[in-house]
């Protein structure tokens, strides 16, 4: 017999169906057996009659199979609060397929309330719970919703490589040491920035891709050393087809799958940036009239960023957000008069999008004059010397016909976090790490053999703890 998954059980009535899942809960009223048989799909009612004796063996997170005929419950049990509320399983037989221990957390709750490291240590018993399971099952439908919208649009998917080259990009590289080159190392990219633009150069014209991106920063409550974006470039762009397109594709997928939640503002609001910093005191405010209402969805976009911003525990001048963004001037000579006059004024190509209080994308259009990205390296007090080492792929590249190009980055976890009304964006991250870092589940960081070390060349300095 086929099997059958238990939100077929709707379409199905007085049909008999083999459904496989896990007891939910357990109701014994003497000779009759009552369980909620939970898979991916939703939970249904399964009512064993005193011949299948297995049934009184049956505990919470028993994995079992079985055969019945599906009902109709009579009109004084229905329960509103399921699906499959109006209906029920008569079962035939019943298989134990796998036995559970007791569980180390419970599972018929929202999860909120259980110490969250210990969620993470026991995520696969986690992701049980209907809340997390509805979350995966979403995050799976927006992505490919995603893809469909980029491909219908003439993008091109590519993935890029993982393992790099350490680039000063905004946090710390996450670094790999290379056993076959020993005392080299590759760096996991904080994001594609260089690969997608080399693709404008390639010709490629129209790139995305779901970005894995990582970064070494220090703990911040509600970020993750490893993330995942929606990474978008394009040639021959003005600022305004960039934001028209994350536009176009926030708009139907609100839409699509929360149609009850409402945009405040169409087409988004652009503020420009000096005017939210004077009014708000963030480039992120919360523009909702109705901050106490989770289904109003205020996006922005902010503009005209500025170019630089002072850091005083470095001395120097640092890109507010990175060096391949485009000043506003005219040429090198305009940059140079603008920076020397007083830096904090120059204003970049740079946009941000923001929802409720939270950034949720960011992009500029790209600075492809090889003399220009030079002076902006320089004016950051990188030494020329350096800028050949850390950046000659790229200034190389820009010299054989570089088509002008823009593009931007939207976070999914953050968006997501935000859409399903979760409090925070490990709740939407299938294998989350704690806000140092710290992944219970596989116990990781880790120490590493010494054979392992040696092979790679490595010493590890064991200071006193």
């Amino acid at each position: 017999m086929k099997k059958y998954n238990v939100i077929d059980v709707l379409s199905n009535e007085g049909k008999e169906l083999e459904l496989i899942g896990w007891v939910d809960s357990r109701r014994d009223h003497g000779k009759l057996v009552f369980i909620d048989l939970r898979d991916r799909t939703g939970i249904v009612q399964i009512v064993f009659g005193p011949e299948i004796l297995e049934a009184k063996n049956l505990r919470l997170e028993y994995l079992i199979k079985l055969n019945g005929l599906v009902k109709k419950r009579p009109a004084n049990l229905v329960n509103p609060k399921i699906k499959t509320g109006e209906l029920e399983i008569e079962a035939k037989n019943l298989e134990i397929i796998s036995k559970s221990h007791e569980l180390p957390i419970p599972l018929d709750t929202s999860g909120y309330e259980i110490n969250e490291e210990i969620r993470m240590k026991y995520r696969y018993l986690d992701l049980r719970r209907s809340r997390m399971t509805q979350n995966v099952l979403i995050r799976s439908k927006i992505i490919k919703f995603i893809r469909d919208f980029m491909h219908s649009r003439d993008f091109v998917e590519v993935e890029t490589p993982i393992l790099s080259k350490s680039t000063p990009e905004g946090a710390r590289d996450y670094l790999v040491p290379s056993r076959i080159f020993p005392g080299n190392f590759y760096a996991l990219p904080q994001s594609p920035q260089q690969y997608k633009q080399l693709l404008m150069v390639a010709g490629i014209e129209k790139y995305f891709q779901i970005a894995k991106c990582f970064r070494d920063e220090d703990t911040r409550g509600d970020r993750q050393p490893e993330f995942t974006q929606l990474d978008i470039e394009m040639s021959f762009v003005s600022e305004d087809d960039v934001l028209n397109l994350i536009e176009e594709l926030y708009i139907e997928l609100v839409k699509t799958f929360y149609p009850h939640k409402k945009i405040q503002k169409i087409p988004f609001p652009r503020l420009n940036y000096h005017d939210v910093m004077e009014k708000y005191n963030s480039d992120k405010p919360d523009l909702r009239e109705d901050k106490n209402n989770p289904d109003e969805l205020a996006f922005a976009f902010i503009v005209n960023f500025p170019m630089f911003e002072w850091k005083e525990t470095e001395k120097r001048w640092d890109a507010v957000h990175h060096p391949f963004t485009k000043p506003q001037v005219r040429d090198v000579q305009d940059f140079w008069n603008q920076f020397n006059s007083d830096p904090s004024k120059m204003l970049a190509h740079q946009y941000d999008l923001v929802l409720n209080g939270y950034e949720v994308g960011g992009g500029s259009i790209r600075t492809t004059d090889p003399e220009l990205l030079e002076a902006i390296f320089k004016a950051m007090g990188n030494d020329p010397k350096e800028i050949k080492v850390k950046f000659n792929q790229i200034l190389e590249a820009f010299r054989y016909g570089v088509p002008p190009h823009g593009g931007i980055a939207s976070g999914l976890d953050r968006v997501l976090a935000i859409l399903q009304n979760e409090p925070n964006i490990r709740e939407v991250i299938v294998f989350p790490k704690t806000g140092e870092g710290y992944d219970p589940l596989m116990d990781s960081p880790s120490e590493v053999s010494e054979e392992q070390l040696k092979e790679l060349h490595i010493k590890v300095d064991k200071k006193d703890k």
